[in-house]
């Protein structure tokens, strides 16, 4: 298989995936009550999914990580909004970009604090491809 020939596809025709839920007392892994990166990184999974669906049909394969980074902590009770859409296209596999944000956080009372901005917790980039084999 040769080199890919890669297409810019940012102009918003293409699919885009969105998520917004609230992070749960079940999320909670390590002191401080903060939630694991391994969560973050399942909601990509289930935005990369989403796209594939779109795209493909099928829940699609996720080949690579290209770029991953936690930038604020998250806890149980935020509530979170996760945006994905295609940065690149080729022949067989799409670049997806992934963003996670904090838009409203729990304090330790449980009562909810509206921010005055999203604040960006996570984001990376990742190809995906069709999970159908030889055509199907």
């Amino acid at each position: 298989m040769g080199e890919q020939a890669w297409t810019d596809v940012s102009d918003g025709e293409l699919p885009e995936a969105l998520i917004r839920f609230r992070l749960s007392p079940a999320d909670a892994r390590y002191g401080g009550n903060l939630v694991a990166g391994s969560t973050s990184m399942a909601i990509f999974g289930d935005l990369e999914t989403e796209i594939a669906l779109r795209e493909y049909g099928d829940e699609g394969l996720c080949v690579a990580y290209h770029l991953v980074e936690f930038l604020a902590p998250l806890r149980p009770g935020d509530y979170v909004e996760a945006r994905a859409r295609i940065i690149t296209r080729g022949r067989t596999s799409r670049r997806i970009r992934a963003v996670i944000y904090r838009v409203l956080e729990a304090g330790p009372d449980g009562r909810g604090k509206a921010l005055e901005q999203p604040v960006l917790a996570a984001r990376a980039e990742a190809t995906i491809v069709s999970g159908r084999r030889g055509g199907e």
